[in-house]
């Protein structure tokens, strides 16, 4: 399968208008991370973003005195990574191949760059990234209520 046609199926692209997602093709390339392997760690450039295929990615954080915690994990159909849209375009977090993991993974600089010469292309992948975002804040919420014992 080409990228085109996972990009086609992919839940982050598949509302995408056609010229959008031909946008997002042109600068992305199939990439497989074994398990165990760092897709990207805090604090470096935020390059590249990944659509996940296949596989699990846990996304997490260094604590000072209990080390890596997750505090989510991303799977099939899924996105890691809304750094590369603002900036300081850094990583803020870390993100780790849990299994496995088949991605389509993206060059976010050229993307970026095509996003900001082209403003349809730019709102339409805003208006997604908004979407995980937003998904992602609500989780994070749901599992802040479950831990504290505060009903959401």
């Amino acid at each position: 399968m080409t990228v085109a046609e996972f990009l086609e199926q992919h839940c982050f692209t598949r509302e995408l208008p056609l010229p959008v997602r031909e946008a997002v093709a042109q600068h992305s390339r199939m990439q497989e991370y074994p398990a165990g392997t760092w897709l990207f760690r805090e604090g470096s450039p935020a390059a590249e973003f990944h659509l996940v295929v296949t596989g699990r990615v846990a996304i997490s954080m260094h604590a000072p005195g209990a080390g890596e915690q997750v505090v989510d994990t991303v799977e099939a159909c899924e996105t890691v990574g809304w750094s590369w849209l603002m900036p300081p375009y850094r990583w803020f977090f870390d993100a780790r191949a849990v299994t496995d993991v088949t991605a389509v993974t993206v060059d976010a600089e050229a993307l970026r760059a095509r996003a900001e010469a082209d403003p349809a292309v730019g709102y339409a992948l805003l208006r997604q990234v908004n979407t995980v975002m937003l998904a992602r804040l609500q989780a994070a919420r749901v599992r802040l209520a479950d831990m504290y014992g505060v009903a959401s």
